[in-house]
């Protein structure tokens, strides 16, 4: 990060999008004329292979507001925006992918959203020209997502987002958790806000998503349900868990030790096993629970919520 600020910075993830990537260019440059000398472009070559580099390369040498980021390897895109977002110098950051389904005469419509008083604007492609598989299973982990985590966002997934130097300073992204980020803003207190922005038909290359999408979003839904909600009370899950399954447990083992009473044989039982297993599972995770608790006082033993602002 360096000293200079300027006013927007526009981060641009890509991998194998060697054909899309000067049209891209012009588009961007088109519909940032009004902010003159004030904006830059950030291309975060993620591992590319089919040359998108040296396409970058050409683009850098003829445009100087053109910054190119190259990873080692493919990271993902959480890693790539990542090390896009420790280069801007932005006040405000854009985002949107590099396959020219996201439309950079957008991003006016984004920035005048902003300015409503939000740190966050995403993007909602209402009509979307993917694969009806693709939209069926968007849709169904837009509305689980929205359900269990209360952000009343109708499309985690789009790319195209604005965002308040705030949040991105303050955010860390670790594996793919770049489609939650505005679960995370939202947890430290941020104002979200929403626009439908059009969407356009894959015009070049293919999508590099796949099926092995759907159980990493899943995992990762659960993780950031545990960041946002017990981070600080890791007892109350894990508690209430080990209460859950110990109560079992304790029922099973009480029905069992009055049955011995009344002269059953419960020897050879695999209830009373099962019983046991599930009385000591719930106390361990109890003492785990209480243990997070320790760690986590232990980490931060002033506590407290983020400060905004402080008059004085």
């Amino acid at each position: 990060m360096t000293a200079e600020m300027i006013e927007l910075s526009v981060v641009v993830p890509l991998y194998n999008e060697v054909e899309s990537l000067p049209e891209l260019h012009a588009a961007l440059r088109q519909s940032l004329l009004p902010y003159a000398d004030r904006y830059e472009l950030i291309f975060v070559d993620d591992g590319s292979a089919d040359g998108s580099f040296d396409r970058l390369r050409e683009i850098w040498e003829e445009d100087k507001s053109v910054r190119v980021v190259r990873l080692r390897r493919n990271y993902g895109k959480a890693a790539a925006l990542g090390a896009g977002f420790r280069e801007s110098r932005g006040a405000i950051i854009v985002t949107l992918d590099a396959d020219l389904q996201d439309d950079p005469r957008e991003i006016p419509r984004f920035l005048q959203k902003l300015e409503e008083g939000y740190d966050l604007v995403s993007g909602w492609k209402a009509r979307r020209h993917d694969p009806w598989s693709r939209r069926f299973l968007s849709g169904l982990f837009n509305r689980v997502t929205s359900l269990l985590t209360g952000v009343r966002l109708h499309d985690f997934n789009c790319g195209f987002k604005v965002y308040r130097r705030a949040i991105i300073d303050e955010i860390k992204l670790h594996g793919e958790l770049h489609r939650f980020i505005p679960v995370l803003a939202r947890w430290r207190g941020f104002r979200i806000g929403e626009i439908q922005v059009r969407h356009h038909p894959r015009k070049y290359g293919q999508s590099k998503y796949g099926a092995e999408r759907i159980p990493r979003g899943f995992f990762d839904l659960l993780t950031v349900l545990m960041l946002t909600r017990y981070t600080a009370r890791p007892l109350h899950l894990f508690g209430l868990l080990g209460a859950f399954i110990g109560s079992i447990g304790f029922g099973i083992v009480a029905y069992l030790s009055i049955s011995w009473l009344f002269g059953q044989w419960i020897g050879p039982r695999p209830a009373l096993i099962l019983g046991t297993l599930m009385l000591i599972a719930g106390l361990q995770l109890v003492s785990f629970g209480l243990l997070a608790e320790m760690i986590v006082y232990g980490s931060n033993p002033e506590g407290g919520p983020p400060i905004d602002s402080v008059l004085k």
